[in-house]
């Protein structure tokens, strides 16, 4: 043998190119099957994808909110209202109605309201309620609607300690003063003559009991429970008080203006829930030391 090298190229192969062709052919075709099958299976394995979330559901729409109704009060008249050293609006009338309101499930508001105005803003709507000492009068029935009586309440006479009133009729030849528009001013104005000049007008009960501890009239005439607290809460202002069996008795109510049945019938009955779980009965020991008596028969005299 020689030493050369052996190649492919000595070799005819051309015999052979079919079967070669065909083998290619088909490893052609089974590698394309195995590829297939992978993508058969990869697919079979994949994980669907999760459904899209549903629409969010629309909002409710937003409730309305509630009604707050205004109280109109004239917050110069203690223990029934007056303003604290913050200048918020405090007092048993306030704390009544407070507690009504919660009973009644109705919100409330307190503001301060000039006397001579508050039933004005009542019945332009401007005060939903008024709450101020108002005694249930015939009168003003005609105008405005009230809930039962919540407070019995009788004119009072305040004097100096040394004064000889004994009575109401001694007050004829004397300076009186009262608060303007109140039972007190027209109890006066029947016994000296409404345009009597010894009657002094002022713009609150306070104001016309300074002025007698300092001289400028001889006696007020106001609501029991307001000369009671002023006499006791001033012990510097050397008073007295004199009662008269000729003050007809006085009930107070909460006014609304006429014709709004629905709030009337809720104030009503919060009033006759919180006098039988004994809740008025606190409020009224808190500012009166003691329980209120026997209710008092209605009264017809125009009053504050």
């Amino acid at each position: 043998m020689t030493g050369r090298t052996i190649t492919l190229r000595d070799f005819d192969i051309s015999p052979f190119r079919p079967i070669m062709t065909q083998l290619s052919t088909r490893r052609f075709l089974q590698g394309a099957a195995l590829l297939a099958a992978g993508l058969l299976l990869a697919a079979c394995g994949k994980k669907e994808p999760p459904p899209p979330a549903p629409a969010a559901a629309a909002s409710a729409p937003a409730s309305a909110p509630a009604k707050v109704y205004v109280v109109g009060t004239d917050a110069a008249y203690a223990p029934f209202e007056s303003q604290n050293e913050k200048g918020e609006i405090v007092g048993f009338d306030i704390d009544v109605v407070s507690a009504i309101a919660k009973k009644a499930g109705i919100e409330v508001k307190f503001v301060n309201t000039p006397w001579e105005g508050i039933f004005n803003a009542l019945g332009q709507g401007d005060r939903d309620l008024v709450v101020s000492a108002v005694t249930i009068t015939e009168e003003r029935k005609g105008t405005m609607d009230f809930t039962a009586p919540y407070f019995d309440a009788v004119q009072l006479i305040a004097v100096k300690e040394n004064s000889k009133v004994a009575k109401f009729a001694d007050l004829k030849k004397l300076k009186v003063g009262v608060q303007t528009g109140t039972t007190g001013d027209e109890a006066v104005s029947k016994l000296l003559g409404k345009t009597n000049t010894n009657i002094k007008r002022f713009e609150s009960t306070p104001l016309a009991l300074k002025e007698l501890e300092a001289g400028g009239v001889d006696a007020v005439v106001a609501d029991n429970g307001v000369v009671i607290h002023y006499v006791a809460n001033n012990p510097g202002g050397k008073f007295k008080t004199v009662s008269d069996k000729e003050f007809v008795p006085e009930q107070y109510g909460i006014a609304l203006k006429k014709g709004n049945a629905e709030l009337l019938a809720k104030l009503d009955k919060g009033l006759a829930d919180i006098k039988a779980d004994g809740t008025y009965d606190e409020i009224y020991k808190k500012y009166f030391g003691a329980a209120p008596a026997k209710a008092a028969a209605p009264a017809s005299a125009a009053s504050k």
